[in-house]
């Protein structure tokens, strides 16, 4: 029985040992991200951002094409051909020209040989020069978008960042609101145990605590949909397990900012210069389009070398060489209007476009004055909840004291929590919209955070 109760000792503690080891390795696995690593990874990984850096490859790869067209093209070709059986043309029969007949005469070989090599260079072609500006010009408004989206990408992390950690915090608060709804209820039980208060108190406290548990249960849940939030900014799978790090505290903006920021939006806003960088490219097309009426003259250049023979045994000797230069110059005279309707259509383009700048504009000045007017506010609410998140404290405190002492009652300890959940919870929710707003604002005026480096700045 001896060697039993140790052989059971021992086989609990290579259990405990394993559980232990493996809830190690499980807290190892879960990362923590400071708001710095989040903004880091999503620009690494976020889906949208990959896409926009392909459409830049992709313009880079539209001006070399577009380059393409002013330089030389040069092209090889080689055939060879077995006739089966040779073509034949007719001839009188000399032999007996009295006969009336007609002989017909084989030409050709039977195997030949061609190979040509052939340059050409365009000299003048408008539309080609004109293409290359447009696709340096479509270059720069790929590079806007990829800025403007980089933006956005940071906006997006740092609001479900912030998110992330509104909801910790009030987690966190109904956490210890239950605790301190635990510990009011046992001493509710102490007191009723000595005849000092009443059954009613004993239920009012009960009550309470398990009021509390839903929502409790509710703000871990709102936790675990934050993380979600935030995994699908990052571009994380969703079963990635993550926590986050830091508090949600009071980070002011320097409201001189504030002063000039109409007109800094306009000029640092990427969607808004991305814009203005379409318009020139659609003035391009229209320039591409009135190039049809203009001449092009190219210079081409070809190289032959060939044989024909009737059997297979060639030699170097019997091919013959031959080549030619020329100009080649070509002129639309009539095209069915086509080309005046395609001019007409870029014009529209073009004024569409620029429409569209001017909308936009307008709604940019409108979103920074807004964003402004909800910095203020939310800057006034944290400001306002400061202080009544104190007063609430206190007068918990004082509540606990006097029902304790029994000059008080359960029913002012219950309204003293809850007010003091409320203060917290407004005081919470406003540095979080102050936040929020102040990550709109600098994606409005193309601005990065501080905690954040690209290769851009």
């Amino acid at each position: 029985m001896k060697g039993f109760g140790l052989l059971q000792t021992a086989w609990i503690g290579l259990c405990v040992l394993i559980a232990s080891q493996s809830l190690s390795a499980q807290n190892e696995t879960t990362r923590i991200y400071s708001l710095e690593e989040v903004l880091q990874v999503a620009l690494q990984k976020n889906p949208e951002l990959a896409t926009s850096r392909l459409e830049v490859q992709k313009a880079d790869a539209q001006v070399m094409e577009a380059w393409g067209y002013a330089l030389p093209a040069v092209d090889f070709s080689g055939q060879y051909s077995r006739a089966l059986k040779k073509p034949v043309f007719f001839l009188p029969d000399f032999d007996d020209p009295k006969s009336g007949k007609i002989v017909p005469i084989e030409i050709g070989s039977d195997h030949a040989m061609n190979f040509s090599v052939t340059a050409r260079q365009t000299l003048f072609n408008a539309t080609v020069i004109v293409g290359v500006g447009a696709a340096r010009v479509y270059k720069s408004v790929a590079d806007e978008l990829l800025l403007a989206k980089e933006h956005e990408t940071i906006a997006k992390a740092r609001k479900a960042y912030y998110g992330a950690l509104l909801a910790a915090e009030v987690r966190e608060m109904m956490r210890s609101t239950l605790q301190n709804a635990e510990e009011n209820l046992r001493n509710v039980e102490l007191l009723r145990q000595q005849g000092l208060l009443s059954e009613y108190d004993e239920l009012r406290a009960s009550v309470g605590v398990e009021n509390l548990r839903p929502t409790v249960i509710q703000a871990e849940n709102n936790y675990a949909l934050a993380l979600d939030g935030l995994r699908a900014t990052m571009g994380l799978a969703p079963s990635e397990p993550l926590e986050v790090s830091g508090k949600l505290l009071f980070d002011p903006i320097d409201p001189a900012l504030f002063t000039d920021a109409m007109d800094r939006v306009l000029d640092r806003n990427n969607n808004l210069r991305a814009m203005r960088h379409q318009v020139d490219v659609n003035r391009a097309f229209v320039s591409a389009q009135r190039s049809n009426y203009f001449p092009v003259l190219a210079a081409f250049g070809n190289y032959q070398y060939q044989m024909a023979k009737n059997t297979l045994n060639f030699s170097t000797n019997d091919f013959i060489a031959s080549s030619s230069v020329g100009l080649n110059l070509s002129v639309s005279l009539f095209g069915g209007l086509q080309t005046n309707a395609r001019v007409e259509q870029a014009e529209i383009d073009v004024k569409k476009v620029e429409e569209t700048v001017t909308g936009l504009e307008t709604n940019l000045r409108t979103a920074v004055h807004s964003t402004i007017l909800q910095l203020q506010q939310a800057r006034k609410r944290i400001e306002a909840q400061g202080k009544t998140v104190e007063q609430a404290g206190r007068g918990y405190k004082i509540a606990t004291t006097r029902f304790l002492s029994g000059s008080g009652t359960q029913l002012e300890v219950n309204d003293a929590q809850i007010a003091l959940t409320q203060a917290q919870v407004n005081r919470f929710q406003a540095i979080f919209d102050y936040l929020v707003a102040g990550a709109s604002f600098d994606q409005l005026l193309g601005v990065y955070p501080k905690n954040v480096r690209t290769n851009q700045e």
